[in-house]
């Protein structure tokens, strides 16, 4: 019997051409036979190879740091060593995942991209068994025996890359650790993370820790800004490079959804239980923890290149890598306080407003002698009046569930997620029909693009923008204007006017269908025009064709 084709493979199978652009988008085809990330072809520009030898500002590497080091030819030996077992320059160009084709498919939704781009993380998994079955539940292991799998996303070349062009900083960019003996330890000396310092503390046992590489990758940026469309909450990431025979880290749980990808090489893992009910999906990490605090594992696995280990937040675990082998995964994590728990602290406290501004028995003061027949001290005690007390609480608990803003509560939830999401990563297509492909042209003139009546235009992203009805007036919450560092701006937000607001539902429930200008549920076109040229300069919308411009008679 033949497999029944994805969403994604029925979307795409008329063209040969559409099936290379999601390659090029995040590398996958339909989950019939999924496929590694696969980076573009290399751009004119080269990056120039340094000695690894040397610091960047020209310095020797015995300058570096100041903790005694070996000789100066042996120091390098282990980094070089990794890099060409893995057949990689040392200062290879970062790879592009995000070339478009030559023309984006008219019906591009990013919910379906999204939706295929979990398939191919989870990959044979079925999407629906895996949150049925597995989320949030137990552990989930994917051996794939294709070392090739990840190709393109992430490696230990394009870490030292980074180290070089880009300016990290330990704490806040890189950690440097070890356990050993049952002791975590960090060695972050502070400053700026040159890349000769760095790679010396991982030549001397260290693991390294890149705590952001969405910042400075286009490949996990494009990767952690997908998936988010798909679990509905921002999606981060850290990369974890350890050497041979070591450990980096003691045992612990995190507050986090986590998937295991591994890149290159061999890492042991170690999963144990949660040690009670109330560290199953917990609110926060775990402080250090002992092999005395946790008892014996339930998972014992060694991954290899190419492989996916799940667990769900509050599982404890331990990693270590095999004395033959160095190790480089990078940990995709999700779903960081985006509970029922955490809707209901928005909206409770919303609802007791309400009720006690509309309903009189919220008002009414307590018994007078209340404190009498209840509290811990009279917890035992059997008594008319504590009985009196507690269906009364019950009945106004009650009353409570009629207030509760349902609406208002998601609305500020997901206004919370947009401020936490990465911004999208538009293609050099998706660039032409924004505002982004607008500005000035080469001769410094002013290019002047108008929208007209049969403008056609879409959002930009399906999660990208959220309306909400505040106190001082309608609010639109983007993400389009968000850093890829985590919370660096403030919350993105446009104040528009109540009347235009119905034109945003359209576009909302609309998507990915385009629509034109005139066709806006507005009384005239002015305010047609008006509600499109802001979502427009904004950044928030795509017109279906770029739009064509002229230069103004005025030089910048």
């Amino acid at each position: 019997m033949s497999r029944k084709p994805s969403a994604f493979a029925v979307f795409y199978k008329d063209t040969v051409k559409r099936k290379r652009f999601l390659r090029k988008q995040i590398g996958v085809t339909s989950p019939r036979k999924a496929t590694p990330f696969r980076p573009m072809k290399s751009s004119k520009k080269k990056w120039h190879r340094r000695n690894s030898d040397t610091n960047e500002d020209g310095s020797s590497f015995d300058d570096a740091s100041p903790r005694k080091r070996k000789k100066a030819a042996e120091k390098p030996k282990r980094f070089k060593q990794i890099l060409e077992q893995n057949n990689l320059d040392a200062t290879p160009e970062l790879p592009s995942l995000c070339e478009a084709p030559p023309r984006t498919p008219y019906m591009f939704d990013s919910r379906v991209e999204a939706d295929t781009c979990l398939e191919w993380l989870i990959h044979p998994y079925e999407r629906n068994k895996f949150f049925r079955d597995v989320w949030e539940q137990k552990p989930l292991l994917l051996k794939r025996n294709n070392s090739r799998y990840y190709r393109g996303l992430f490696s230990t070349s394009a870490f030292d890359v980074i180290l070089r062009e880009k300016s990290l900083w330990f704490d806040k960019n890189i950690d440097v650790t070890t356990f050993i003996d049952g002791r975590r330890e960090t060695h972050n000396p502070g400053g700026r993370a040159h890349a000769a310092v760095v790679w010396d503390y991982f030549d001397n046992g260290c693991s390294v820790r890149l705590l952001n590489p969405q910042t400075f990758s286009r490949s996990v940026w494009k990767l952690c800004s997908t998936l988010q469309e798909a679990f509905g909450s921002f999606v981060g990431s850290n990369v974890y490079l350890t050497p041979a025979g070591t450990q980096g880290f003691a045992p612990h749980f995190d507050d986090i959804e986590a998937f295991v990808l591994q890149l290159e090489g061999k890492k042991k893992w170690k999963l144990y239980n949660p040690r009670s009910k109330n560290e199953v999906l917990p609110r926060f990490s775990s402080v250090n923890l002992s092999d005395s605090d946790i008892g014996n594992p339930v998972l014992e696995v060694e991954l290899e290149a190419g492989d996916l280990l799940y667990f769900p937040r509050g599982m404890i675990h331990q990693a270590s890598t095999p004395h033959d082998s160095h190790s480089l995964h990078i940990t995709v994590s999700t779903c960081q306080n985006n509970t029922w728990g955490d809707l209901l602290e928005l909206i409770v406290p919303r609802a007791l407003q309400l009720a006690r501004e509309n309903d009189v028995e919220f008002r009414k003061s307590l018994p007078c002698d209340y404190s009498r027949f209840v509290g811990i001290a009279n917890s035992d005690i059997v008594s008319s009046g504590r009985e009196e007390f507690e269906i009364k609480l019950k009945d106004l608990m009650n009353r409570l569930l009629h207030y509760i803003p349902m609406d208002d509560g998601v609305d500020q939830m997901v206004k919370r997620s947009i401020h936490d999401a990465l911004p999208p990563l538009l293609t050099k297509d998706e660039k032409k029909r924004t505002i982004h492909g607008s500005g000035c042209d080469g001769n410094s003139r002013t290019r002047i693009v108008e929208l007209e009546p049969d403008t056609r235009l879409k959002l930009l992203r399906a999660h990208l923008i959220r309306l909400a009805m505040e106190e001082d007036g309608v609010r639109l919450y983007h993400s389009a204007d968000n850093s890829r560092e985590y919370h660096k701006e403030e919350i993105q937000c446009l104040e528009i006017n109540v009347n235009l607001a119905p034109a945003v539902e359209y576009l909302i429930h609309l998507y990915p269908k385009y629509a034109m200008v005139e066709e806006l549920p507005l009384s005239t076109l002015e305010e047609k025009m008006e509600i499109s040229t802001l979502l427009y300069d904004r950044g928030l919308v795509m017109t279906k064709v770029p739009l064509s411009s002229s230069a103004s008679d005025d030089s910048i």
